[in-house]
């Protein structure tokens, strides 16, 4: 006689095992048609899970992210049941969810092209309305994989040949397609509305490159057609700003094949570095960081200390000379080890704080590049923090508020946070690892901020605590971590005397704001869509002769602005004043500054803005006191 608690607190008893469909029932008709699965005791299940205990019940309907989510999981079995009807001889391999949809990925004799996609996707929308039951049984492993061998399947038996252990695994059936999953999926296609199919991609077999390439069909699905409409449009304006075409568009920077994965920094682009460089610079030396600079071509024996060689040894690039091996640094936390162990440390030298502008490399897959968000020289932008166990939720409060404030200047107010705690293979003590993760949990909440905790998805050496940002078209871009490091100090002998005089191993916590800059400044072009505000903007203003007997008190304006240290150019060329404003307006500059022979007899200028607007004329000094209350406003 199970009895099932609701999350409004009531109860349910039953005489029978009952499943969590008929609990659905038993509460009314119109739960059960919203229905899309259950959680039973906080495990998401079919309808069709039957309950034969007392249990919490949860009723999830598409209203619930969880129901999204399963709809999504379904649209992948749905996509690839309408493959099979269409193309009967293509292999199916594996179909998970992802941010915003789904996909599958498809062994098949010739390239799906956008007409197949057409097809498969108006299949999908037939096989839903048909509105097939969905079944889930279990069978062994024996018979899962020689049903799927029958069926020509081999991609299927691999997978299951793959999977551990001899329990019992469950096949989920919809007419003439079955698919392996755990599940659970949707009770009927009819559930499934509202999707599209967005792009095919090429992906390795089992992410080796050494294996046949599969055909990764992707796409989106939402339970109401206005967000899928919302989605879609954020993606044509993601285009839109897709910080490639705005960087070729505004001369900012440029990568070739010469130099794969390095970028070629064009005046203007350099110009944005140098700002987003020296505002962190700043802010280093505001909040006690030391500033350093480190070889960026060490000894292959302190990665091998440090632990690198063995686990990143593949992404390093590497070269010898005089029988000796070298790497060159994928990241700085080695190298500022060997600056903290130069000379004795005493407790009271504790937190020690070093930071630097390291440039590192790293040998991503040339498929994986992507502009200067992906590359493979990049400044790592971070810094670490030598302390006591005692020291360790005090730092990493006072970087959170860094960190705040930081993304707030550049124009971010909405960040996502998340706490990564202890996984199974690690290092250091529990009463370590207790110390760590509630030094990093106080100083969330002390914060008052909300958190998502990530169960098991601390590094190998200590927990962290993951910052992402979410830009205007609300995608979120991970950046600032904070990581407590029990294990690499010891690795590479890093002692400090304590109080009482004995020989302590420091904590060290790993601890970045932007990430790479490249990456971040790629981030930022986005976010603005190169309309950056004034204090980011690489030129700031344009001054514009009308004709040329303005030209000489137009390079006048632009000296005394260049002299009172605003970022400034002249264009004194002999077009007309309408084709210098609409050039000028492409590059979104925030200000257009005009002179014509009124402009130069009254001593003044005449103003537009970046969205077109006329703001009249001004005199010199009006003009220099409104960029410089702009400014003001801005982060430096």
């Amino acid at each position: 006689m199970p009895v099932i608690r609701l999350p409004d607190g009531s109860e349910r008893k039953f005489e029978t095992p009952v499943t969590v469909g008929e609990v659905a029932s038993s509460i009314g008709a119109g739960l059960l048609r919203a229905a899309i699965a259950g959680k039973v005791n906080g495990i998401l299940v079919d309808l069709s899970h039957v309950i034969d205990q007392d249990a919490d019940l949860a009723i999830v309907t598409e209203k619930d992210a969880e129901g999204l989510e399963v709809i999504r999981h379904s649209c992948a079995h749905l996509l690839a049941h309408a493959v099979k009807e269409l193309f009967p001889e293509a292999q199916v391999t594996i179909g998970p969810v992802i941010d915003n949809g789904f996909y599958y990925d498809f062994s098949f004799k010739r390239p799906f092209t956008p007409e197949d996609l057409a097809s498969i996707e108006k299949r999908m929308n037939e096989i839903a309305k048909r509105d097939i039951p969905v079944v889930r049984r279990e069978v062994s492993r024996e018979e899962a994989i020689a049903y799927f061998r029958n069926l020509g399947e081999h991609y299927k038996a691999e997978i299951i040949e793959s999977i551990p252990g001899e329990q019992a695994l469950s096949l989920y059936e919809q007419g003439n397609f079955t698919d392996l999953c755990r599940g659970p999926h949707v009770p009927s296609t009819a559930k499934i509305k509202v999707f599209r199919l967005m792009k095919v991609a090429g992906a390795y077999w089992r992410g080796d490159s050494k294996n046949e390439m599969l055909q990764r069909v992707y796409g989106t699905a939402w339970t109401k057609k206005e967000d899928q409409e919302a989605y879609l449009h954020r993606l044509e304006e993601a285009e839109k700003r897709d910080h490639r075409k705005i960087g070729k568009a505004l001369d900012l920077f440029h990568t070739q094949e010469e130099a794969p994965g390095m970028v070629f920094w064009h005046p203007k682009g350099w110009t944005l570095y140098q700002i987003v460089e020296q505002y962190m610079r700043r802010v280093f030396r505001e909040n006690g960081y030391n500033e350093i600079r480190t070889p960026q071509l060490v000894d292959r024996s302190l990665w091998e200390k440090s632990g690198h060689w063995d686990k990143f040894q593949d992404m390093m690039f590497t070269t010898s000379s005089e029988s000796r091996d070298y790497a060159v640094k994928p990241m700085n936390c080695p190298c500022h080890i060997q600056v903290f162990n130069q000379g004795l440390k005493s407790y009271r030298d504790l937190p020690f704080r070093l930071a630097e502008f390291g440039s590192c490399h790293r040998n991503e897959p040339s498929g994986t590049l992507a502009g200067i968000m992906r590359v493979r020289n990049f400044t790592q932008y971070d810094a670490h923090i030598f302390c006591t166990e005692d020291q360790i939720q005090s730092e990493v409060s006072n970087f959170i508020d860094l960190l705040m404030k930081v993304y707030a200047d550049f124009g971010f107010e909405d960040v996502l946070v998340k706490l990564s705690t202890r996984p199974a293979n690690r290092v250091g003590s529990d009463a370590d690892w207790d110390k760590a993760e509630a030094a990093l949990q106080t100083a969330l909440d002390a914060r008052g901020m909300a958190w998502e905790l990530q169960p098991g998805e601390g590094a190998f050496y200590g927990p962290k605590i993951e910052f992402s940002l979410r830009d205007c078209l609300e995608r979120d871009w991970q950046c600032g971590t904070i990581q407590v490091d029990f294990s690499m100090p010891g690795r590479l002998n890093a002692t400090y005397v304590a109080e009482d005089n004995t020989r302590q191993t420091p904590v060290m916590l790993h601890r970045a704001i932007l990430g790479s800059l490249e990456r971040f400044i790629g981030i930022l072009i986005e976010h603005h869509a190169g309309a950056f505000p004034l204090w980011l903007a690489p030129q700031q203003a344009v001054v514009m002769n009308i004709s040329d007997s303005q030209a000489e008190y137009a390079k006048n304006i632009t000296e005394s602005l260049r002299q009172k240290g605003f970022r400034v150019e002249s264009d004194l060329r002999n077009e007309k004043i309408t084709y210098k404003i609409r050039e000028h307006s492409l590059q979104r500059l925030p200000y257009q500054i005009i002179v014509g022979d009124k402009e130069v007899a009254e001593g003044k200028v005449a103003l537009r803005n970046r969205t077109g607007e006329n703001l009249g004329q001004m005199s010199l000094e009006e003009f220099v006191a409104r960029l410089s209350a702009e400014m003001a406003g801005g982060a430096v």
